[in-house]
């Protein structure tokens, strides 16, 4: 009798362990209802404590795994190393996928640096198909290109293209803290940076001529907005639009009340003459633009944004009038405060759920949990997948499709991409190849998807 209670003993000892292991883990939990409800109780402080004790053990032999293949990484420099390929279905298993991981040489992501570590800003890489080539710029201001067509090899063959970022940013006296996006059109490079500058902080706009060999960049479009401390709402996404113009989309910069201001670019969606550079604020209230799209098919600017604790948004800008839209921020969020943030929001009154009756624009579809979003492809040209949206996704190491009706009113059905561990930080859908180049941020490193 003793031994049968002892191994009952042991068998629900080793299933709460991995139980909470999950619990407290940094990976992805495919929101569990349950795990989430759990998490909402644990403190992250105590859970980050228990997970480096209690759980030291597994918690060592994933950094060891993940050590090992940084060592990988590293070792093979440029070569742009073929070290995963998978085949696998989606979540619903509407769609099977073919995925292609090819290293770059870049410095990782370390979440457990924290955020607003300086280390952790540079860490946001952007890559820009460019004909038949693939540019990549990490968040060092580092670039490289390799040939579209590697894609069928195992090495890209990635080779260094040289810049000034780093001397144009001297001459203001200012200083690189993340590249924010990449961007290319008509034979010009576009990069979005947030710079230090007088101990104040701004995001602009650098463009440089199409060259292989050097980019030599100068600066395109200043916003104008200033911080006194560093904040992760920036925004930064530069998208194409109609009459030589192109998009970029600025975060709120932890300023609330400047995102509903007209006067102000903070927490606004613009376009931008490329030839007089006079800009156009098309629409106001965003948090932390992530992703960012036109759709010249429907005239729709569609867009993804972060929200607070909960309620990341993908939100369309129907372009049939000429009335300025408002996505509500920080009046109205499906999110909550963060902690220690609470007062500011009841103080004024803000983060009311409903976008529609305080005069609005409601999203198209929001998260709650946060699922980190970032960017998002409209495709219209590929079988079945035409007239599905492609959002990709950090804290969710995901890409969700999801399907609009031909008005373009609603989502009809949705499903996603499961990739674990793996967090995404930009998105490009090649017409030509009918291929995805995804950029993954934990182990830098370019996917190639198929999805069928």
């Amino acid at each position: 009798m003793k031994k049968f209670f002892l191994i009952i003993t042991i068998s629900i000892s080793i299933i709460l362990f991995f139980s909470f292991w999950t619990i407290v883990s940094d990976g992805y939990d495919r929101q569990n209802k349950l795990i989430l409800s759990i998490k909402k109780i644990i403190n992250p402080h105590f859970a980050r404590k228990i997970k480096n004790t209690v759980f030291a053990f597994p918690n060592l032999k994933k950094q060891n795994r993940t050590l090992e293949l940084q060592v990988k990484k590293y070792e093979q420099g440029y070569n742009g190393t073929l070290f995963n390929e998978q085949n696998n279905k989606s979540i619903d298993e509407k769609y099977s996928y073919n995925l292609k991981f090819f290293f770059l040489p870049f410095k990782r992501l370390d979440t457990n640096l924290g955020w607003q570590a300086n280390a952790s800003l540079k860490r946001a890489h952007y890559l820009e198909i460019i004909e038949d080539k693939i540019l990549v710029i990490s968040g060092e201001g580092e670039s490289l290109i390799f040939d579209k067509q590697n894609i069928t090899k195992d090495r890209l063959d990635q080779k260094p293209v040289k810049n000034n970022i780093d001397l144009i940013l001297k001459e203001k006296n200012s200083e690189l803290f993340a590249i924010r996006d990449l961007y290319y059109e008509d034979n010009f490079v576009y990069v979005s940076i947030v710079e230090k500058n007088n101990e104040q902080f701004t995001i602009n706009i650098y463009r440089a001529a199409k060259n292989f060999t050097k980019l030599n960049f100068d600066i395109f479009f200043e916003s104008q907005e200033y911080s006194p401390k560093y904040t992760l709402q920036t925004g930064g996404r530069i998208e194409k639009f109609k009459d030589n113009k192109i998009l970029f989309a600025i975060g709120f910069f932890g300023k609330h009340n400047f995102a509903q201001d007209k006067k102000s670019l903070s927490g606004k969606i613009i376009s931008i003459d490329k030839k007089n550079r006079d800009y156009e604020i098309l629409s106001v209230g965003h948090r932390n633009p992530q992703g960012l799209y036109y759709s010249k098919k429907n005239n729709i600017i569609m867009n993804t944004e972060h929200g607070p604790k909960g309620g990341d948004e993908v939100n369309f800008n129907f372009l049939n009038n000429d009335k300025m839209k408002n996505f509500g921020w920080p009046i109205s969020s499906y999110g909550k405060p963060y902690p220690g943030t609470e007062n500011i929001f009841e103080k004024e009154g803000w983060l009311k759920k409903s976008h529609s009756e305080n005069n609005f624009n409601e999203p198209i579809k929001y998260f709650v949990p946060s699922i980190g979003i970032s960017e998002l492809i409209y495709v219209d040209d590929y079988k079945d997948l035409s007239g599905s949206i492609f959002a990709s996704s950090l804290r969710a190491g995901s890409i969700y499709i999801l399907n609009i009706d031909k008005n373009m009113k609603k989502i009809l059905d949705t499903d996603r991409i499961f990739f674990k561990n793996k967090r995404i930080r930009d998105l490009k859908y090649d017409k030509k190849s009918k291929l995805f180049f995804i950029l993954f941020e934990n182990t830098p490193s370019v996917g190639v998807l198929k999805v069928n």
